[in-house]
């Protein structure tokens, strides 16, 4: 079975869920995947509770796709798994790079620390790809990129040209992506979004690399539609404006669903986001977060995510931090701790046409206050709202 990795910020749970589509179109594979949301073993689905999880569940689910035919495994493999090791002695046939922008910094420090993890995992590949060639005394003169391990590096997210200089200089087929010069046709491409052809386009480039026929690829595009609460519609006919729910909790992902957003939004009508930050999270993110809010959508109402230990006020106060004053004085930004009253307050108050995002809990169905997990869905909250 071969293992195919996708570390970045934003994007790996698309970008995963997408290769693993473009694998499995192909009617000689069978293709299991781990991600942030869900696990498939070629039976079954399951949650871990991991983006990647630790080395012996890793292994028990390996088994599982083998017993039940799979022949590859895509996987999300976040930067604490890197860094931790938790992959073990997996061998990737390949890998990508999505973007890396502002999160976890609490843990990894400096973006310079976060960037050489996110490297070492392209690093890891390659010495991996020249380990299994018997290549360990070196390379061959006469050996092509194309017996590397491809790793697909998008050029359009943060990091993306420090990335592929770097990779350029290891033993690995890098295959530049960006939407700007894509190598499929996205006109039928139900996913919206800049950053969504970028994911489409990266999932692309290595299933074509791993042998996947260019037209198979080219033919499941229109199959793409959104899922996960990745930009996920939700329906309520008590509300008159349309909703979606999308898991973007970083400045990065915050402003690409927003710009995203506003490329549906009807002239005259009117933008609004909920959203807020995690605590015991990074918090230099916060203000960035309430900046690009203010600057990208017409209404904003900036409530709790999963606030853990930390008081949801103290949070709220650094993302309006981040705000211009006369944005926060204007009368369209709110503040409302209250998760479940904050997107109450948007689905009311927005009008025929409004478009509104709830934003940074997307597929999860718990929030986490002062150490207790107690059920709350975002897409459940807006299917129960009943305007007054």
């Amino acid at each position: 079975m071969k293992v195919w990795g996708i570390t970045g910020t934003n994007g790996k749970t698309t970008t995963a869920w997408i290769l693993a589509a473009f694998l499995d179109a192909d009617p000689a594979r069978k293709t299991g995947y781990v991600t942030t949301v869900e696990v498939y073993d070629g039976a079954q689905r399951f949650y871990t509770g991991y983006t990647t999880p630790p080395l012996a569940k890793l292994k028990e689910i390996y088994a599982a796709m083998e017993a039940n035919g799979c022949t590859d495994c895509v996987m999300e493999v976040s930067s604490h798994a890197i860094h931790q090791n938790r992959t073990g002695d997996t061998v990737f046939a390949g890998g990508a790079f999505t973007n890396l922008s502002e999160d976890h910094l609490d843990y990894h420090k400096t973006m310079e620390e976060y960037f050489r993890v996110k490297l070492s995992f392209a690093e890891r590949i390659a010495r991996d790809g020249m380990r299994v060639r018997g290549w360990e005394s070196g390379v061959p003169a006469s050996a092509g990129r194309r017996d590397f391990p491809p790793y697909a590096v998008c050029l359009d997210g943060g990091y993306g040209r420090e990335m592929l200089a770097a990779c350029g200089r290891l033993a690995l087929n890098v295959l530049p992506v960006s939407f700007r010069s894509p190598g499929l046709d996205l006109s039928s491409l139900p996913l919206v979004g800049d950053y969504n052809k970028s994911n489409v386009l990266v999932a692309a480039a290595l299933a074509e690399a791993a042998g996947v026929p260019h037209d198979v690829i080219q033919s499941t595009v229109p199959s793409l539609t959104p899922r996960w609460g990745r930009l996920e519609r939700v329906h309520n006919p008590s509300v008159a404006a349309d909703v979606y729910v999308d898991f973007a909790h970083t400045p990065d992902g915050l402003e690409k669903v927003l710009t995203a957003a506003r490329g549906f939004t009807l002239a005259g009508a009117r933008l609004w986001v909920v959203f807020g930050a995690g605590g015991d999270r990074d918090p230099m993110k916060r203000p960035l977060m309430g900046e690009a809010a203010a600057r990208l959508a017409d209404c904003v109402v900036v409530t709790s995510d999963n606030p853990r230990s930390e008081v949801p006020e103290s949070i709220i106060s650094q993302i309006l931090g981040g705000m211009p004053s006369d944005a926060v004085d204007s009368g369209r930004v709110f503040s409302e701790p209250d998760r479940r009253k904050a997107i109450e307050r948007a689905l009311t108050d927005a009008a025929r046409g409004d478009v509104v995002i709830v934003a940074g809990k997307g597929h999860e169905t718990t929030q986490e206050i002062a150490g207790v997990k107690y059920p709350f869905d975002d897409r459940e909250v807006i299917r129960a709202f009943r305007s007054l």
